[in-house]
């Protein structure tokens, strides 16, 4: 079915003018070993540098998330990808329960809804943030 692409670099070659003289000089026919290195070697670099710079780094921030997500606990504070600032007050399998508000209303959230846990810093000796 796709033959035709498999004989193009042998098409161009014909095509070409002096391709005779690039043989006569010891030119690598395209279907050498050699010649297919030489056409893919491009190909496999593109995968290699797409590799390290797009999927690599997304699996690192995937892998952190996944274990900012095990190692949630009551008491810590979190926000939601709503934007909602709250303190978990239990924790099931699938789903967070989040203390919000000054009433301290209850609201139950999907654990990969939490976005990030804020760090709760010391303000006056004793007095935490909240």
């Amino acid at each position: 079915m796709f033959e035709w692409l498999l004989n193009i670099p042998s098409a161009l070659a014909e095509a070409a003018p002096g391709a005779g003289d690039a043989a006569a000089a010891g030119a690598q026919d395209p279907g050498s070993p050699a010649g297919l290195i030489s056409m893919f070697l491009p190909m496999i670099l593109i995968v290699g540098v797409f590799y390290f710079l797009m999927i690599r780094p997304q699996r690192k921030k995937d892998k952190k998330v996944k274990d900012m997500l095990a190692n949630l606990k009551p008491g810590d504070r979190v926000v939601t990808i709503g934007g909602i600032y709250g303190t978990i007050k239990g924790l099931r399998e699938d789903s967070v329960i989040l203390s919000v508000g000054h009433q301290n209303l209850e609201m139950i959230f999907a654990r990969w809804a939490i976005r990030n846990v804020e760090e709760v810093t010391v303000e006056n000796e004793g007095e935490l943030l909240t």
